[in-house]
């Protein structure tokens, strides 16, 4: 009774998890018993227990009492050695004979829909694009190494898996193993734990090409930190390939050791920008097919795409979100797509989108605030009526938008992301000491979110 029921809870906790979190940290959790309103786990060690509970301890109780079962507390028994479970051994014999099959150990599964071909190429990420397709080639390495960043729904985590893909045509015989930085740090404990650290130094160090997604999450983890720098130069060292991506540039990611944000920082560097509606257009164009194919007797009205690549702009994944609802809602209504039941279906997306604060919006309104002119705020001069004035308008845009910060300096008469950077943690130690400063931020963003 008890497996069944957290057979099910897992089911449903994957549905509301990320892929990756699911696999490292829910997965591998053994239900031991359900007693006296408390769920016992076995854990290989106490850091994984004290991780799960911290991260999703409210989420496991939430889907307990779903599904009737009255769990008010989790508890975490760290197993035997003897009884830990240990990693399966690869499913089929290794490519060479120093280089165990990376896709047996720890790595994530490729989604073969992710490639080149269903990429949208639009000026915020061509560049991107161009230095993925140059490493996917499996030539000599010319960057190392290639660091992709930028917000949620960009096409940081597609184009890694477009590599991926077209290196199993282009080199098949390389060694590629792709996994989140959460998996790397998962791994890590647990072979630290089962005295398996050699076994561990040597999958990594002996793939082609390491892939890490959301390197991020390593901040603040000293250990794995540690780990993950003496694999990196190891692989570099060697001319392997290293892919990484992150939410946010090297120099961004707080608690992130210096050493390794100039290790990086040392290759190409390569932000993903937010969409414009160009390139919006040309994903809903793109996907409309794929929608076509599943609902051949549904025609869309002319406009419909115009208006959802006006208003919905946030990220690609909302966009697609939206058009895959908005098909299946017509299907069930059986109504074909024009522009009333595309505002009845979409309406609480469509309201989400509504109030978004731009970049140019916070410029105009700091300089009416301090009274100067808009060409003052974003020009040159650097005396102080204007250089505070203006480090507040940075302040704003990267707390207010979605905005990297290369792309705020771009937005500043083209001035460095260093630049913004240090005009940001300026104003961050103002506001503390300075009350008239900590007024005006707070009198600014008032004034643009009504």
């Amino acid at each position: 009774m008890d497996r069944q029921v957290w057979s099910d809870v897992k089911a449903a906790l994957k549905e509301s998890m990320t892929e990756n979190s699911y696999t490292s940290w829910i997965e591998p959790l053994q239900l031991k018993h359900l007693e006296d309103r408390v769920a016992t786990f076995e854990v290989t060690t106490g850091f994984i227990g004290n991780y799960v509970n911290q991260n999703f301890g409210d989420q496991i109780l939430f889907q307990f009492n779903r599904h009737k079962q009255d769990v008010q507390r989790l508890r975490f028994d760290v197993a035997n050695v003897q009884t830990a479970p240990v990693a399966k051994a690869p499913a089929k014999p290794p490519r060479r004979a120093s280089a165990p099959d990376p896709d047996g150990f720890a790595g994530s599964a490729i989604d073969s829909r992710f490639t080149f071909d269903t990429f949208v190429v639009g000026k915020p990420n061509e560049l991107a694009n161009a230095a993925a397709r140059r490493v996917a080639e499996g030539g000599p390495v010319t960057f190392n190494p290639l660091f992709l960043y930028g917000g949620v729904g960009l096409g940081k985590t597609h184009l890694m898996h477009a590599i991926a893909n077209e290196l199993k045509v282009q080199s098949p015989e390389l060694n590629v193993l792709y996994l989140s930085a959460e998996q790397f740090m998962y791994r890590f404990i647990t072979a630290l734990r089962e005295r398996k650290m050699m076994d561990f130094k040597q999958i990594f160090r002996s793939v082609d090409i390491l892939m890490v997604d959301d390197v991020q999450f390593i901040a603040g983890k000293d250990s794995t930190q540690e780990e993950f720098f003496h694999t990196f130069n190891a692989l570099v060292d060697s001319q392997k390939q290293i892919i990484i991506s992150a939410d946010r540039a090297p120099g961004e990611i707080k608690d992130l050791e210096d050493r390794i944000r100039s290790r990086l920082q040392c290759g190409l560097v390569v932000d993903l920008h937010p969409t414009d509606y160009e390139l919006r257009l040309g994903v809903l164009q793109s996907k409309v097919e794929v929608q076509k194919a599943q609902y051949p007797n549904l025609a869309i009205a002319d406009g419909v795409l115009e208006f959802l690549a006006h208003r919905i702009t946030s990220n690609v994944r909302v966009l697609e979100g939206a058009l895959t609802r908005l098909f299946a809602f017509a299907s069930l209504v059986g109504r074909d797509i024009n522009m009333e039941l595309t505002q009845d279906c979409l309406s609480d997306v469509l309201k989400a989108s509504d109030r978004k604060v731009t970049v140019e919006e916070i410029q105009r309104k700091v300089s009416d605030h301090y009274n100067i002119r808009l060409s003052d705020l974003i020009g040159p001069k650097r005396v102080r009526n204007f250089a505070r004035p203006r480090q507040i308008a940075m302040y704003l845009s990267k707390e207010m938008t979605s905005r990297s910060l290369p792309d705020i300096g771009r937005r500043f008469g083209g001035r460095d992301h260093t630049t913004v950077m240090h005009g940001v943690k300026k104003i961050e130690e103002l506001k503390i000491i300075d009350s008239q400063i900590a007024d005006d931020i707070e009198l600014l963003r008032r004034s643009l979110t009504e």
